[in-house]
């Protein structure tokens, strides 16, 4: 739970993932499209996978991935994303995280 936690505060927007789910690939490109270049952590190459996917699960996700955390806060996983952009409520809780850089 302790490395779910400090990898989630290593920068504005986290991102936990596997390389095999189209879902976090899904959500992934939902970031980059509103300009925002999280940390990708990919946990089916990390060695305490099992370990992460149960904290995630732990501390909310339904899902162990997607997991997306903003601000060190859990925002949940691919509905709960989905259902905050729908909702217009994403865009201002990542914000401060934004590029305008091309």
């Amino acid at each position: 739970m302790d490395k779910v936690m400090r990898m989630s505060s290593e920068k504005g927007v986290v991102i936990f993932t596997k390389n095999s789910c189209c879902l976090c690939y899904a959500v992934q490109v939902l970031f980059r499209d509103l300009r925002v270049q999280p940390k990708i952590h990919e946990i089916d190459n990390d060695p305490d996978c099992r370990e992460i996917e149960k904290a995630l699960v732990r501390l909310g996700c339904a899902n162990a991935v997607p997991a997306v955390f903003v601000s060190g806060k859990l925002v949940g996983s691919t509905n709960d994303v989905m259902s905050l952009h729908l909702s217009g409520s994403l865009v201002p809780l990542i914000k401060p995280y934004q590029s305008f850089h091309k």
